[in-house]
């Protein structure tokens, strides 16, 4: 029995070897393996300011851009690209022969317009009015004359010696005679209708028009500075040939300029007059241009495979750096709040859209969930759950996902 005592507690003395040992084993492993690396942030406090970037162009304020009012050539240019230019001051004159003709060929169409019409209402010229006048004073002759021979054979009748037809005949002649004069005295008073009336007028205001236009293409043959300003842009040359339309030159003020931004449209609601605006042109670097939106957009357009608003922005530091025409990258601060707790946007993860981050405690995972706020490129608001100088995981070095209790250690 005692032996048997014996054998029951050297079995048991060796499970609980066995047993020490798995757990010597366990802790052992656990104190003992490899550490996840991860990178880290910590939480602190800044100004988050949230941005949009897009594209935009530069153009003048006030823009004036000459065009050829026909098709001719240039006759001389009195300046340069790029001259500063007094209000008044010449800057080029076209080849105008083509433009005298036309204003000459106007102003003959008008007054042969203008007589045709006075012609009309006066009932025809005055060699016409004069030969319907001679033709007036005939028939009253002939009337004078059928009536008298109607008289004479009407007596003669009374005697027998002129028969009834005879004086029937002498009759109709004479009515025939009465029916010509009416109509030619008609004549004298309404020769022409009121539809014959009113398209003789409508010739000549057409004629008027014709050589207003005559006169304003003739006066665009030669251009001269509106402003006091710069002219930027010359795209043709001395004797060139131009047709008609073709830009000329383009002159403005360009110490008044702004630029032109296109924001894509799911951006346009965070849009406001008065945001801030920071200007780069790539061409020179290490500049930069401050100015604000003044107009934001009324509708969306399509431009090349973009739905696009178009925002206006004022520059204000402008100081002739900015030139026309040229393409800048514009960022617009749509939000600015000082003194928030922040961490890397990739520090924040969701679960049903609930968000929450791994702070690092002991060199362990701790998943912790936070409430958060507005949010730019990089930087996210956190407002509960984490506390200024509170470190967090952005993610593993070899792209294992975290997981709550993992022990990590933060690479630099």
């Amino acid at each position: 029995m005692a032996e048997e005592r014996k054998q029951i507690a050297r079995v048991w003395f060796w499970v609980g070897a066995a047993v020490l040992l798995v757990i010597v084993f366990l802790v052992s492993k656990h104190m003992t393996r490899d550490r996840l690396p991860v990178h880290a942030a910590t939480v602190s406090r800044a100004t988050l300011e949230s941005t949009i970037p897009t594209n935009g162009v530069v153009e003048p304020e006030k823009n004036f851009t000459y065009h050829s009012p026909l098709a001719t050539t240039v006759r001389s240019i009195s300046v340069s690209q790029g001259d500063r230019v007094k209000a008044g001051q010449l800057l080029m004159q076209l080849d105008d022969i083509t433009a005298r003709a036309r204003l000459a060929s106007a102003e003959s169409a008008l007054h042969s317009a203008q007589a045709s019409d006075e012609a009309i209402h006066d009932g025809g010229t005055l060699e016409e009015r004069q030969s319907l006048s001679s033709t007036v004073t005939r028939d009253q002759l002939d009337v004078a004359q059928k009536q008298r021979d109607l008289g004479a054979l009407q007596k003669l009748q009374t005697t027998g010696a002129a028969s009834a037809s005879e004086v029937e005949i002498s009759r109709q002649r004479l009515a025939l005679a009465q029916d010509t004069l009416q109509t030619d005295q008609g004549r004298q008073k309404t020769r022409y209708s009121a539809a014959e009336r009113t398209r003789s007028s409508s010739a000549v205001a057409d004629a008027q028009a014709n050589l207003v236009a005559a006169r304003a293409i003739l006066d665009q043959t030669s251009f001269r500075a509106p402003i006091d300003g710069t002219v930027y842009s010359i795209p043709v040359g001395r004797s060139d040939f131009v047709e008609e339309g073709k830009m000329l030159l383009q002159i403005a003020d360009l110490t008044q300029v702004r630029v032109r931004a296109y924001f894509d449209e799911p951006e346009i609601g965070r849009l406001a007059v008065g945001q801030k605006i920071l200007i780069v042109w790539e061409a020179r670097q290490g500049r930069e241009w401050h100015g604000h939106i003044t107009q934001v957009p009324s509708t969306v357009v399509t431009a090349g495979t973009r739905n696009v608003g178009e925002v206006l922005v004022a520059i204000d530091d402008a100081d002739n750096g900015l030139l026309p025409d040229t393409h800048v990258t514009v960022t617009v601060t749509t939000s600015s709040e000082p003194n928030v707790l922040t961490v890397p946007r990739e520090a924040v993860y969701k679960e049903n859209g609930k968000p929450y981050v791994y702070r690092i405690v002991d060199g362990n995972l701790q998943r912790t969930s936070v409430t958060t706020g507005t949010f730019n490129m990089t930087q996210e608001v956190v407002t509960s759950g984490l506390n200024d100088g509170d470190v967090v995981a952005m993610g593993s070095i070899s792209g294992i996902a975290l997981e709550d209790g993992v022990p990590v250690k933060v690479v630099r």
